[in-house]
This record gives C-alpha cells, sequence and structure tokens, in this order.
C-alpha cells in the first residue's frame, strides 16, 4: 500500500512536470508563422462576421495542454494532501470520524458481528415497495432488520410493506419529506445500535442487486475506519431514448468511481450504509460545525438531503467508499419534464449545500466540480453556437481536419466509457450528437439553478409518484420523499 501511494505521487509529480515543460516550450517558440486572413461571411445577410479556417498554431496546443496539465495535477495533489491530513488527524473536536481516531478507539475491542437494519423511507410506494424489500429479503446476507417509514401515505404503501413482514414505522406530524421522516426513526434506532450495527438508509424504488450487503460487510469487517459505504447505481431498462440516456449517465459515473478507487463523491440516496457513531457525530454537530438543527441527522432544509449528509461526514473526517461489488438498480425519469424537475433539485440542491459549507478543505474538490461544469457549459454552447454562426454565414461547408480530430477522439470516449452498457449503449454512444443534445439539456438545468439561486426564487417540487401499469404522474408541490442518485460533479 505504502509503494501504491508513492506510485501514485510520482504519476501526479509527472503530470505536473509535463504540463510545465510544455507551457515553457509554449512560451520560447519564436517562429510565429503569418497568419492567413480571416473569411468573412455574412449572417442572415445583415451581421458580418469573420471566421478563421485555419488550425490552432502548435504554440496555442501546447500552452492548452501545459495549462490543462498543470491544473489537473494541482487539483489532484491538493485532494490527496487534504485526504492525507484528515485521516492522518488526531482533532478530536473538529474531525471526530478521522480513521486514525477510530482506529485508535476501537483497537483490541470486539463489538460482536455486523448486523443490518435497513429504512426504506416511502410515500405513495404501493407501485415499486415489494420489489425493493424482495430484493433486500434475498440478498445473500439478509438483513436482520426491515423498517419501511411511511411518510403520510394515503396508497398502499403500508399494507403491502406488513403483508412482507417488514416493520412499518408511521411518522408523526412530519412536515419535512424524506430527511423529517428519517429523522424520527433514527431519533429512535440510533441509541440502540452498537459500532458493528449498521444502518442502512434505502429508496423505495431501488433493487439491490445480489451480493450487495454481503460485500458491504465484508468491507466493513476488514475496516474499522470505514464509516459509510454508498451503492453503485444503474438506470432500469426501458423508457426509450431518454431512459437510455440516463442508463449511459449512470454507467460513466460508475465507471468513474471504480476508476478512483471507490473513493465516492456523493453517498447516494439509492442505498447507503453507516455505522451508528457516524451518523450520531452529525446529529450531535449538526448546529454547531455544521449546518441544520441540532440532534438531526438529516438537515431538513436541505434540497438533497444525501448530498447534504455526504459533505456533513467528510467534514468530520470520516472515510467513505462506493466499492463495486454494491450495485443497485434505480428509476430512470420517463418524461423530459419529470427529467427536467429531478436535475434541476440535484443541481439546485447541490449549489444551495456548497454555499452552506463554504469554500473548506472537505468541499474544495466540489467547488472545482461545479466550476468545472460551468466552464462545460460556456465550452459545449461556444462551440455549437460557432457551428451554426459557419453554417449561416459561410456559402460552402469547410471541413476542418484538427476539429474532425478532435471530434473523433471524443466519438472514441464516448463510445469506450459505455462499453460494458451492451449494444444500445455503444450505439448512442457512437452516434455523439445525440449525446451532446443530451448534455445541452443538463446545461439548460444547471444555467436554471444557477439563475434561479441569483435571484433568490423560492424552491417548488413535483412529487413523482409510479402507478402499476403507468408513467410517472405529478403532485405540484409537493416533494418526493424518495430521491434518485445524486450525480453532482459526476456528470456526463
Amino acid at each position: 500500500m505504502g509503494r501504491f501511494h508513492r506510485a501514485i505521487g510520482v504519476v501526479i509529480l509527472g503530470v505536473a512536470v509535463l504540463g510545465a515543460v510544455l507551457l515553457w516550450l509554449a512560451v520560447s517558440r519564436s517562429d510565429h508563422a503569418p497568419a492567413e486572413a480571416p473569411h468573412r461571411g455574412f449572417v442572415f445577410g445583415v451581421w458580418e462576421v469573420l471566421y478563421d479556417t485555419e488550425a490552432p498554431s502548435s504554440q496555442v496546443l501546447l500552452a492548452a495542454a501545459g495549462l490543462a496539465l498543470l491544473f489537473a495535477a494541482g487539483v489532484a495533489l491538493l485532494e490527496r494532501r487534504i485526504t492525507n491530513r484528515a485521516r492522518r488527524s488526531e482533532d478530536l473536536r473538529r474531525l471526530p470520524l478521522a480513521p486514525k481516531i477510530v482506529m485508535a478507539e476501537t483497537r483490541g475491542r470486539f463489538d460482536g458481528l455486523v448486523t443490518i437494519t435497513v429504512l426504506v423511507p416511502a410515500h405513495n410506494e404501493a407501485a415499486c415497495i415489494a420489489e425493493t424489500l424482495t430484493s433486500l429479503k434475498s440478498q445473500s446476507h439478509p438483513p436482520e432488520r426491515i423498517i419501511v417509514v411511511a411518510d403520510n401515505c394515503t396508497d398502499g404503501t403500508e399494507e403491502i410493506a406488513s403483508a412482507l413482514g417488514v416493520e412499518v414505522r408511521r411518522s408523526i406530524g412530519n412536515k419535512h419529506k424524506k430527511a423529517g421522516a428519517l429523522n424520527q426513526a433514527l431519533r429512535d434506532l440510533l441509541p440502540t445500535q452498537g459500532e458493528n450495527d449498521l444502518v442502512m438508509v434505502m429508496d423505495a424504488d431501488t433493487t439491490l442487486d445480489d451480493g450487495f450487503l454481503e460485500a458491504a460487510v465484508r468491507r466493513m469487517t476488514d475496516d474499522r475506519a470505514l464509516m459509510a459505504i454508498g451503492g453503485l447505481f444503474y438506470g432500469e431498462q426501458g423508457k426509450g431514448l431518454l431512459g437510455q440516456f440516463q442508463r449511459n449517465e449512470y454507467i460513466r459515473y460508475a465507471r468513474e468511481i471504480k476508476r478512483r478507487r471507490g473513493r465516492v463523491f456523493v453517498l447516494t440516496g439509492t442505498a447507503s450504509l453507516f455505522r451508528p457513531r457516524a451518523l450520531r457525530a452529525v446529529a450531535e454537530h449538526r448546529g454547531r460545525s455544521l449546518p441544520g438543527v441540532p440532534g438531526d441527522v438529516y438537515d431538513t432544509i436541505a434540497l438533497t438531503e444525501d448530498n447534504e449528509l455526504t459533505l456533513a461526514l467528510k467534514s468530520l473526517g470520516g472515510l467513505m467508499i462506493s466499492p463495486p461489488e454494491c450495485t443497485v438498480v434505480t428509476e430512470v425519469m420517463p418524461t423530459w419534464k419529470a427529467l427536467w424537475v429531478q436535475r434541476l433539485r440535484w443541481q439546485r440542491g447541490a449549489l444551495e449545500n456548497l454555499g452552506a459549507y463554504g469554500l473548506t478543505p472537505q468541499t474544495f474538490r466540489y467547488w472545482a466540480q461545479q466550476l468545472g461544469i460551468g466552464y462545460g457549459v460556456i465550452a459545449l454552447s461556444s462551440y455549437l453556437l460557432l457551428l451554426v454562426l459557419m453554417l449561416v454565414s459561410l456559402d460552402t461547408w469547410v471541413w476542418f481536419p484538427f476539429w474532425l480530430g478532435m471530434g473523433g477522439v471524443f466519438a472514441v470516449e464516448r463510445l469506450v466509457t459505455v462499453w460494458k452498457g451492451g449494444t444500445e449503449a455503444r450505439l448512442l454512444g457512437a452516434t455523439l450528437l445525440p449525446e451532446l443534445v443530451f448534455a445541452m439539456f443538463l446545461n439548460i438545468v444547471y444555467l436554471k439553478g444557477i439563475i434561479d439561486i441569483s435571484l433568490a426564487r423560492t424552491a417548488r417540487w413535483e412529487h413523482l409518484t409510479m402507478t402499476p401499469g403507468a408513467a410517472l404522474t405529478a403532485a405540484p408541490g409537493a416533494e418526493s420523499t424518495s430521491s434518485e442518485p445524486e450525480l453532482v460533479g459526476g456528470r456526463a
């Protein structure tokens, strides 16, 4: 392990040196070839534009590559330093969940075999609750206890859960949706939990792949410092082209997490396990070093409570991963309207969570990701705008070998990153243009979230209810008790 970490450091250093060399070469070059005059064109015969048909100079390419490598190496080096400091910290007041502290406290202790209590928050989930509970009970390592947290249900959710032999706990006077219902359940549950009595929170519209819990228990048994495990999520089949867009997106996100060796961006609400000490520490620090009400595990103000809880645990030094063996299948949105509602909630919630925590060592990576998304919005929009300008201003189509080559690299990346998704995923990735349209849709959602926050608009969400054999139906003004996986910084 020590050699592996040293190898990572050498790679980061090598990338930084390469970036510096490329940047030095770009600055030091003095051979500037005379550029041709730009082409002139008119948009609709009114707006005169100048269009350069030459490829970027080698100097520009070297400078761009050098700056990109230096930025990537800088972010990686800073993230590595932050992670190492948190893991080695002995600051019990600020980082009570730091691995060094936890390992010291639990050394030589046996707290019994690992047990699992599953909380399934549900609001009118009669269409999918049976499949979810069946996937739990059929695990190779079934949970010792399953509790459906029924929040203001008016359908048959409670009856179906009871018929399947699981506990049903009704929320009492809850006005804070999923977060409030879970806080009530955890307030009673956590005092009874020991060090190895894991608590799992799982959405009612998610099914676990077999072996999820067995792998999670093995990980928690082998690593006493591990505070939480999140699932890697994949989209359910169906829902046409829109469903395939989302499945491709989830496949790429899971691939990225695997390449990070499980270091997770967000503990997704689809299915995550926690040590009781981690949840108790969050509740204890609410209103002090963490935003929220003292005693609450989940922040009831947060629009994306799962993302906020991830930030809370990381702010306390908690170690968390998403192992490749822990996979789940989750629902995909069937309509563009439903997808708009879902993604606007995710994006605005992520930004508001970062605003609540500010710029700290633990949130640095997330701020960098949001800046990266913003840059991507500008870059893709500008690229497509320039294509349109060329089409309407020039008399003939101009083929640019440089940009054709860049497009080819991008197309290969789109194909390779969804290869494990099968034929349909590969065809969609290879065609490129449809996924660019989907990316522009996500960019518009991002801009809408920025505008709403800037104008201090009140967030109003629709609760999407699944009815058997039908599409999702919307109830204005309500927020879903279950949440889809949060892709903070994991967007395509």
